[in-house]
């Protein structure tokens, strides 16, 4: 008779951590998802509690907010006395917490640490081997692997026999690191939070994780930030936790516009735009005011994005267009987009947006763009 399995119903442990960890974990979320409102997190937190008990007679939430304070993560606001601001400390966590998050536990490396196909007089070595080169220094000869080709070519003689030749030696060869500057642009329109799902904190979560895998494993790239609504501008990183929809329209031009400033400016080889957005262009800044158009795909705001894709691609800068969204008409612009752009579109799910961002950054830094 052969081994088999019994499959029952999975029932998950009842978990007995009641204290500060765990309600941190939560807090967390809630602050990303409130714009920084400690207020409302609280409040939300409270609730959550009497759903499921996350506290007990042991450690209840007054203990918690104590230690919040106590631990740096919240302090009391001047001009309203009662109410609290996340500090600097939880500006960070959550930047970290959203790396974890989304790309998982990285670990650290060296500065400048991207990889070109580029081969040579680089700073890096890699494990690819090459015969010797008139001009290689003598710190790039692999003593081991150049002896042990000797005696194989040689034989192992003894005394004075050893005979190690031009034609035995290998050389590693080194790996040349460039800089990446990279525009990170995200559509703050009414859109992103219409229809009952919440498209900006995934967004936000992806920006900030993006942010700290740079500050850990890139700090000699740049990263920029800019949004977009009416218009376009740019925000810090420790502003990403407080970022909000507002009731604007789509004016990709003016963030295209704003995104190509901030490239230019840097000199950097590799230069490139991710765009996370999902919708259409709807709106354009003129001299007399915004010319706005939410019904369909406007003609004269479809143009002028279009030569903005042109201009980019005659710049060089790729830009990378993640559309959260599957209406059929607004892929066909987004192709479009892409194809005079000679970048590339991914139709992302919100579950899927941040792995594909960090893969295609990854992408990016082994190539010349």
């Amino acid at each position: 008779m052969s081994a088999g399995f019994r499959f029952r119903d999975y029932v998950p442990e009842e978990t007995t951590d009641k204290g500060f960890d765990s309600l941190f974990k939560i807090f967390m979320q809630l602050v990303t998802i409130t714009s920084g409102d400690v207020g409302e997190s609280l409040s939300w937190l409270n609730e959550l509690d009497k759903q499921y008990g996350l506290t007990d007679d042991g450690y209840g939430m007054g203990n918690f907010i104590e230690d919040l304070k106590k631990k740096g993560y919240i302090d009391e606001n001047a001009q309203e006395p009662g109410s609290f601001n996340i500090t600097a400390k939880s500006e960070q966590k959550i930047r970290k917490s959203a790396l974890e998050e989304i790309f998982g536990k990285l670990k650290k490396s060296g500065t400048g640490n991207h990889r070109t196909p580029h081969t040579g007089q680089g700073d890096e070595q890699s494990t690819d081997m090459r015969e010797f080169r008139f001009g290689d220094s003598l710190d790039q000869i692999s003593m081991t692997e150049s002896i042990r080709n000797a005696q194989l070519n040689h034989g192992i003689g003894s005394g004075d026999d050893f005979m190690l030749t031009e034609g035995d030696l290998e050389v590693r060869e080194n790996e040349h690191k460039t800089q990446t500057s990279t525009v990170l642009m995200i559509d703050i329109s009414h859109s992103m939070i219409l229809y009952g799902e919440d498209r900006i904190t995934p967004a936000k979560k992806v920006a900030m994780a993006l942010a700290e895998l740079v500050k850990q494993k890139y700090p000699k790239d740049f990263l920029d930030v800019i949004v977009f609504g009416n218009d376009a501008w740019q925000i810090e990183v420790k502003e990403l936790p407080y970022l909000q929809v507002g009731p604007y329209h789509t004016n990709t031009v003016a963030g295209l516009e704003l995104a190509l400033d901030l490239l230019r400016k840097r000199k950097t080889s590799n230069k490139q735009i991710f765009m996370i957005t999902d919708g259409k262009p709807t709106c354009l800044k003129e001299p007399g005011g915004y010319y706005k158009n939410s019904f369909g795909l406007d003609r004269k705001v479809i143009n002028k994005t279009l030569n903005l894709a042109a201009a980019a691609r005659r710049l060089k800068v790729p830009i990378t267009t993640f559309m959260i969204a599957d209406d059929p008409y607004l892929k066909r612009f987004v192709e479009e987009f892409t194809e005079v752009n000679q970048g590339k579109a991914y139709y992302s799910s919100l579950k899927g947006l941040g792995h594909l961002i960090f893969e295609d950054y990854k992408k990016n830094r082994r190539k010349s763009l």
